[in-house]
């Protein structure tokens, strides 16, 4: 050591360590989106997006039309609905988004075969959503070569339609012939083409990631780890829901969430045939929510798992982040219970706590308005066991797990002392009381149990920590017992 003269400061490093903070409820959800719009390149890429500005202008957007079958408006594109629901009826950010729908292979054909430019404004609206610029091709009638690109502007209106405008010379004619009908031909994105496959996605032999498999980079990209796994419009096919429920069970080797799965409306169409449908599919896993019917709002359609998200953020958010307060008799943003054919569905008390029963959410109108009903994952009735069946508990377990594991990541490979031990358990009790302090918990503490720690697995670096935690059920039964007192007629004499 140097001679030394004075006064010196040194530091150690604090015996208490703070927890990591986790959003419980940042949804990741696998869809389709009219990127024609925007960026075509967002293809199979996790993008993070905090407000409605932010995603539209990563995925386009593109509003609900008219069904005439149904006479409903339905999103064309998923991402669409999605993007609606969570920021302008919830408000709710920040969101994980992929878009499987790919312009090179998902497309076909558009439809118009001529437009007519407004001899005033040069522009022309193609009446299709979808419509992919680069394939535009523009021709005089009677003529076979197109005109140049150069020639015309597209851009997009706020409905997701083309908008052809005619540049001008430098004598300000137009380049392209207005007033009379000009030969178009293009292709479009066909949101149909899009498939479970596709949804699921996979990994290829370079590594490249499609899919639902892109969960996986979301913790590295971003630094967070989504609470919720949603494909809208998709979850019903059992594949997609079994492999959203291992993904939710397995994040990057460590984390959890929550799957939302809908059950088909196009072909369950009685609340006493989803119990049959879910049980033949095995929609029976406790990181799965099974969500019926669809959600419409003046007309336009939701899928329930879509509004869903929004509303577990929405009470998430109400509740400092911390799951412990359960989605179900809270408000959504509905006016109907709809099938997919449009036929409104009307749910008693009775026969929606008969779906809640057989571990099905949905939603009731009976008193405070259009609510989301039922507190059960889809694993009841087969498993009752509570940290499993309950919405919230399970959310709870996840999320204090999740926590755990980014808190406690830096000690990883210190030496496995007393020091050590002592650094995560009292840290970790020290949390843990905080939380039952609020009530978020009833109790919890975590120990270091020499039953559970044996000689060899210490001798090769393996620690295990015992953690008991207890949130609250939710109050789901709330019963009265009125009793005639005859001892109160006394008091007409008093």
């Amino acid at each position: 050591m140097a001679y030394q003269h004075g006064v010196r400061v040194s530091e150690l490093a604090t015996s208490i360590l703070p927890p990591v903070e986790v959003d419980s409820a940042i949804p990741f959800i696998v869809g389709t989106a009219p990127v024609n719009m925007t960026d075509i390149a967002n293809v199979n890429k996790p993008v993070l997006c905090s407000t409605y500005d932010e995603a539209v202008a990563a995925f386009g957007f593109v509003p609900a039309a008219e069904d005439s079958a149904s006479g409903l408006k339905k999103y064309s594109y998923s991402i669409s609905e999605f993007i609606y629901s969570q920021f302008a009826l919830y408000g709710v950010g920040p969101v994980i988004i992929v878009n499987v729908l790919d312009p090179s292979t998902h497309k076909t054909p558009a439809e118009t075969a001529s437009i007519t430019l407004d001899a005033r404004t040069g522009s022309a609206t193609v009446p299709e959503a979808g419509i992919l610029p680069d394939t535009v091709s523009i021709a005089a009638d009677g003529e076979s070569d197109p005109y140049a690109t150069s020639s015309y502007a597209t851009s997009f209106d706020a409905d997701g339609n083309l908008v052809i405008t005619s540049l001008k010379d430098s004598e300000g004619s137009f380049l392209l012939t207005t007033g009379a009908e000009l030969v178009f031909s293009a292709e479009k994105l066909d949101p149909s083409a899009v498939d479970g496959d596709d949804i699921i996605g996979g990994v290829d032999t370079n590594g490249v990631k499609t899919g639902l498999e892109l969960i996986e980079e979301c913790f590295p990209r971003f630094r967070l780890v989504p609470g919720i796994i949603l494909a809208p419009g998709y979850s019903s096919n059992p594949s997609v829901a079994a492999v959203m429920a291992a993904k939710a069970a397995n994040i990057n080797g460590c984390f959890s969430a929550l799957a939302l799965i809908d059950v088909p409306t196009g072909t369950v169409s009685s609340y006493t045939a989803v119990a049959d449908w879910k049980n033949t599919n095995n929609i029976t896993d406790e990181k799965q929510v099974c969500c019926w019917p669809m959600a419409a709002l003046d007309g336009t359609a939701y899928h329930l798992s879509t509004q869903m998200a929004g509303l577990i953020g929405q009470v998430d958010g109400e509740n400092d982040g911390i799951p412990y307060v359960s989605p179900s008799n809270h408000n959504l943003q509905m006016t109907a219970a709809v099938l997919a054919d449009g036929t409104e569905t009307w749910l008693g008390q009775d026969t929606a706590a008969y779906l809640n029963s057989q571990g099905v959410v949905t939603a009731l109108n009976f008193i405070g308005g259009w609510r989301l009903w039922g507190n059960r994952t889809a694993c009841y009735p087969g498993n009752t066991d509570v940290k499993d069946a309950f919405i919230p508990i399970r959310r709870m377990f996840s999320w204090i797990g999740n926590t755990f594991i980014q808190t406690y990541w830096q000690r990883v490979d210190q030496p496995l002392n007393r020091r050590q031990i002592d650094v995560i358990v009292d840290s970790a009790n020290i949390w843990l009381n905080g939380l039952a302090a609020q009530q978020v918990i009833l109790g919890g503490r975590v120990e270091f149990l020499e039953s559970e720690n044996s000689t060899v697995d210490l001798m090769d670096g393996k620690a295990k920590f015992h953690v008991y935690i207890t949130p609250p059920s939710p109050n789901r039964e709330i019963d009265f017992v009125l009793e005639y007192d005859p001892d109160y007629v006394s008091t007409l004499f008093q």
